[in-house]
């Protein structure tokens, strides 16, 4: 099987603008932590960023090549490379990505409606500081839907749908159902894990508060999850990124209108 380098280098290029394109976003929440740095600030971000690349260019070369093991791909991106036309089908998952990542959002704030009614929400202090502008959550949005997607879907998920389709395979010889559906709600479930390292900056973890982490982002992760297996990696990053701005965007200004 032939490595696709040409799409190993696009979603490269893509994942490092994600990665510039939170900067803002990320400078904002962390606030005051930033003041009194040893090295000057714009050394660490390069820094970060070096980093950052290196670890991406593993899980991209490590997903592109799993994911064609177990079925799973960029059938856009892809098709665009070999010639083939992708017009109809990029006109095919526009409403569905788009309308399933609205979804998604609406169930997230619901739900953390319901968290905050049984007493287990996030108090924060100095507000101001925790509140990017809505500029800054357009451009956050770009990282979720690219970087996340890339970790997430693309790298951890084609992993474990790879291990499941090496523990069982259908009598044709592909994953089955159950493989893929473990692993869509297992990533969906370290998705929500990986944010508990910024979630104890601001609150003290409790076993609730590990539950409203899981629930809020798994629910996002189940869906993503499905789209990339049923649709592509394409439109699980369309769906991630209107999530994002759902939250990231429309949320803040109508909170501050």
């Amino acid at each position: 099987m032939k490595f696709n380098w040409k799409l190993f280098l696009i979603l490269l290029a893509a994942s490092i603008f994600g990665l510039i394109a939170i900067i803002p976003y990320t400078l904002t929440l962390q606030g005051s932590l930033l003041q009194g740095l040893p090295v000057p600030l714009y050394i660490i971000l390069i820094a970060q960023i070096l980093q950052n690349v290196i670890l991406f260019s593993i899980f991209i070369f490590i997903g592109l090549y799993l994911s064609k093991k177990v079925g799973l791909g960029l059938p856009i991106i892809e098709g665009w490379l070999a010639g083939r036309e992708v017009k109809s089908y990029l006109k095919s998952i526009i409403g569905i990505s788009i309308g399933l990542g609205v979804l998604a959002a609406i169930l997230i704030i619901g739900m953390d409606i319901l968290f905050s009614l049984a007493g287990i929400t996030i108090t924060v202090s100095q507000s101001s500081q925790l509140n990017p502008p809505a500029w800054q959550g357009f451009l956050a949005s770009f990282y979720g839907g690219i970087n996340e997607e890339i970790m997430m879907r693309l790298f951890l998920m084609s992993i474990i749908v790879w291990i499941c389709y090496k523990i069982k395979k259908t009598d044709d010889g592909k994953p089955t159902n159950l493989g893929f559906w473990s692993a869509i709600i297992l990533a969906a479930v370290i998705f929500g894990l990986g944010h508990l390292p910024i979630t104890s900056a601001l609150t003290t973890i409790t076993p609730l508060i590990v539950l409203r982490a899981i629930v809020l982002n798994g629910v996002g992760g189940i869906i993503f999850g499905w789209l990339y297996w049923k649709k592509g990696l394409e439109s699980a990053m369309i769906s991630h990124f209107s999530t994002d701005i759902v939250l990231h965007v429309l949320l803040p200004l109508l909170v501050f209108l």
